[in-house]
């Protein structure tokens, strides 16, 4: 059952050009040396400066596993440190975790037909 991990925070306008290139950094980083996909989602709608990261994974335990390889990665940690410190207004991150609704299985009535 896919887990999904929506992340928003805000970019502080004064860094916009530099976090945008280090978020694609990351982006890149994480879905070619991880098991999960990631995807940069930009505001349509909203708060100009509102971004997120919406990363996918296979299952809770997954996401667990590749949470700790990432945060064991030093090549990793040097890509997000900066990112956090410098290019996101402090306390504007706030990060959801969902689940996908499994599809309903029939009733006995129509396995049986």
């Amino acid at each position: 059952m896919s887990v999904y991990v929506y992340q928003t925070f805000v970019i502080k306008q004064e860094k916009f050009k530099e976090a945008i290139d280090n978020l694609r950094e990351i982006k890149k980083f994480r879905n070619e040396n991880y098991n999960h996909h990631v995807e940069i989602l930009s505001p349509i709608s909203g708060e100009d400066h509102t971004y997120a990261l919406l990363s996918t994974y296979d299952g809770l335990a997954e996401m667990e596993l590749q949470s700790k390889k990432m945060f064991d990665d030093e090549e990793y940690l040097e890509l997000i440190g900066p990112f956090f410190l410098e290019n996101i207004k402090e306390g504007s991150m706030y990060t959801q975790i969902s689940r996908a609704l499994s599809d309903k299985k029939d009733d006995k009535k129509s396995e049986k037909k």
